[in-house]
């Protein structure tokens, strides 16, 4: 019911009922006649059929009439000695007319009506027969909590509305409710006063960690797409190796992942969302990579091997044992002291005795350990798709580093040396970025500290937890699958002639 229809119905409602008192004033004025002159006072009483006709003018009437009867029997009734005679008090609302003012042909309606292309908010309103300017107040009213131009082809709406049954007609809009994502709902309710106000209900979730490995067959995407890991995990997987991996040359057929994720699910365990990654690991050929996330006091967050230290560190600008260790010559343009002319300077240079060991600046992947022209013996390690590190005029390898071999920053590779083109013992060392050398002192990396003390006892019992559930994962898993093959052996041992 529209507002104007309501108070026109309320007027028409007080019309008569102020009707009604006149008339039983005047009722009540003719019966104190009638006693005074003992003249009865009679009325006609219409049958259920003519009730039925009468109309709201002609059944107050008849209202009037009834009532005044009631006064004129309770009168005789009092003048009777008839103990049995009960005295009635007259109804103000016979229950008549209690039916007019309250009718009963309204009813409550729920409908779930399903967002098809095209449709707008309001035009689903007005479609369903409320007027322009109230879908909008309601628009209005739900835009406080959730705007309604982000509903979706596809999504459902719970619309509760009051209909008159008689006529089949939309009186008001009771409640609306839209769950755009399981366990939050966004409702928008009339109140008495026939103003709308939006609330948001959400209901509490549980959260189970999940685990999914698999082999990689073709790229690692693939490969946990189609072990059912969620796209926003296998985004944030890569993400986490990216700074120490290069995807397209480091991962080979046959190497295997695994990650265990968070899932936030509603109460009929419907999956909400995905959460943090817990642990992420990488089983390559000849190495295995595993990571596990830990969120400090602090709120700082970020990845550890099993021994704390950080993942994400800064490329080391000084790899080397001798840390004061001087600067013989920067990165830039200089007069080159052998070629006697100017030439570019691709790298630093640090003055150090020979012999002195080399680190690799960071995690990554020897591409080269050889003689290399003026470089004298020379190594190169791929740290991801954007950084590689470079080391020239080595006195020789440490053993074991040779092409395809994965190094951890601070291992040693080499040490100081005079070969190639060098006046003196000392560490050449480049930066290579996108393939472009830039300043080893002025490049801005990835950074992360290893953990320590309290901080290093909290990620170790994280850790330990993590190691808990997958191993009881893996012993629940291996118990089903003894299960199934114990239940195979028995069906095959009764029923023999199905073999």
């Amino acid at each position: 019911m529209d507002f104007h229809k309501a108070r026109t119905k309320a007027a028409k409602m007080r019309h008569q009922r102020f009707l009604l008192f006149v008339y039983a004033v005047a009722v009540t004025v003719a019966l104190i006649i009638s006693i005074c002159h003992k003249s009865p006072v009679e009325a006609s009483t219409p049958n259920a059929e003519q009730m039925a006709d009468l109309t709201p003018e002609e059944f107050a009437d008849y209202q009037d009439m009834a009532m005044a009867d009631d006064l004129k029997l309770n009168a005789d009734n009092a003048e009777s000695n008839d103990p049995t005679v009960v005295f009635q008090e007259p109804s103000s609302e016979p229950q008549n007319m209690q039916s007019l003012l309250n009718p009963t042909n309204f009813q409550i309606n729920e409908d779930i009506v399903t967002v098809t292309k095209g449709d707008s908010f309001i035009g689903i309103l007005t479609g369903m027969g409320v007027e322009y300017v109230k879908a909008d107040e309601i628009y209005d009213a739900l835009k406080q909590v959730y705007d309604a131009r982000n509903i979706k082809v596809g999504q459902e709406m719970l619309i509760t509305s009051t209909i008159d049954s008689k006529y089949n007609e939309l009186e008001y809009i009771n409640k609306i409710v839209i769950e755009p994502q399981p366990g939050t709902r966004y409702i928008v309710e009339k109140q008495n006063d026939d103003t709308y106000q939006s609330r948001i209900e959400e209901d509490d979730l549980s959260v189970s960690v999940k685990g999914i490995r698999g082999v990689v067959n073709g790229n690692l995407s693939s490969a946990m797409r189609e072990a059912g890991v969620p796209n926003n995990i296998i985004g944030n997987f890569i993400n986490i190796f990216a700074f120490s991996l290069d995807f397209s040359r480091d991962m080979r057929a046959g190497d295997k992942f695994e990650v265990r994720y968070e899932e936030q699910l509603a109460p009929d365990g419907t999956l909400v969302k995905t959460g943090d990654i817990l642990y992420a690991a990488l089983e390559l050929r000849n190495d295995t990579l595993e990571l596990y996330r830990f969120e400090d006091k602090n709120g700082n967050v970020d990845y550890y091997d099993e021994k704390g230290r950080a993942l994400k560190k800064s490329l080391d600008k000084k790899p080397m044992e001798f840390k004061r260790a001087r600067i013989s010559s920067r990165f830039g343009r200089r007069f080159h002291p052998i070629l006697k002319t100017y030439k570019n300077h691709d790298g630093v240079d640090y003055a150090a005795p020979t012999g002195t060991k080399v680190y690799a600046s960071a995690d990554g992947v020897v591409t080269m350990s050889k003689w290399y022209g003026g470089y004298g013996n020379y190594v190169k390690i791929r740290h991801n798709s954007e950084y590689s590190t470079a080391y020239g005029h080595l006195k020789s390898f440490a053993k074991g580093i040779r092409p395809g071999v994965r190094v951890k920053q601070g291992q040693v590779i080499a040490y100081v040396g005079n070969t190639g083109r060098s006046t003196g013992p000392h560490l050449h060392f480049e930066v290579i970025q996108n393939g472009r050398k830039v300043d080893p002192l002025k490049i801005r990396a990835a950074t992360g500290e290893n953990l320590k003390g309290n901080k290093l006892a909290e990620f170790k019992k994280v850790v330990a937890e993590i190691k808990a559930d997958a191993n009881n994962e893996k012993e629940v898993a291996t118990n089903t699958q003894t299960d199934q093959i114990g239940q195979l052996i028995d069906s095959v041992a009764n029923n023999p002639d199905k073999i």
